[in-house]
């Protein structure tokens, strides 16, 4: 599996110009129906600022049992959940929220509602749009939705954003090169780790990624193989996709 000389992702910082480090993690927690408490300890090892999640729970007691993984991982719920369809968004107590949105996707009969978890963060004075999305099994259905993600994005009012999930698609695919012409795939700018995020026991696609707009720095973005306190063990238990863990400078 690919890996990038980088032996270290950077820490979570404010640099002296009033630009920032975050860490960013994307991650397909299948609905919490695996070991919860692998999932706890590879959430929290990463030591995210936020959190980009996909099939959160959306049922009975979904906003508890979210809360119980943000808890585990010393974060916060931001958005999100049975609200958006199952994207969901986590931070650390670093981020200081100005608003939050769920959006639900047209329905197509037959087919799974979608949605989006979005947010405006701010770290310091940087401040930064978030979204986390599931797209579509359907290819047609997912591309249009790559459009009303990139629309989404063009209209939260921010500079800069970061925007990542489960997208149902590979590099070559159709929809998948509609995002990263669109925004900055951080794999492809700066890899960093692992490549290949399903499936945990046989990793050999990427179809989960994380995005930026053009002015935010890639410092590095991958699965989260040697990361300490990161286990191929838990990574197995924890759910049916590999996480994606990004460092990104964001200017003042």
């Amino acid at each position: 599996m690919p890996t990038s000389p980088t032996p270290a992702l950077p820490n979570s910082r404010t640099e002296p110009d009033g630009s920032v480090v975050v860490r960013v993690l994307s991650y397909n927690i299948r609905s919490m129906r695996d070991d919860t408490e692998a999932l706890a300890r590879v959430v929290a090892a990463c030591a995210p600022d936020l959190v980009l999640v996909q099939e959160a729970p959306r049922f009975f007691r979904w906003r508890k049992k979210l809360a119980r993984l943000a808890r585990a991982a010393d974060l916060v719920m931001l958005s999100g959940g049975g609200t958006a369809a199952g994207p969901a968004l986590l931070c650390s107590l670093r981020a200081t929220v100005e608003r939050t949105e769920d959006v639900l996707l047209p329905l197509t009969p037959g087919l799974h509602r979608r949605g989006f978890a979005t947010a405006v963060v701010r770290f310091g004075n940087v401040r930064i749009g978030v979204l986390s999305c599931h797209l579509s099994l359907q290819g047609e259905e997912r591309y249009e939705q790559c459009g009303m993600l990139l629309d989404q994005l063009a209209g939260m009012g921010v500079e800069h954003a970061v925007a990542g999930g489960d997208l149902n698609d590979r590099p070559d695919g159709r929809s998948f090169r509609r995002l990263a012409a669109g925004l900055r795939d951080c794999w492809a700018t700066a890899p960093w780790g692992g490549e290949y995020t399903s499936t945990p026991a046989d990793p050999h696609q990427r179809i989960d990624g994380i995005f930026t707009t053009p002015g935010v720095e890639v410092l590095g973005c991958g699965v989260p193989l040697d990361l300490p306190g990161v286990t191929a063990e838990d990574l197995r238990a924890a759910t049916d996709h590999l996480p994606v863990l990004a460092a990104l400078r964001v200017p003042a």
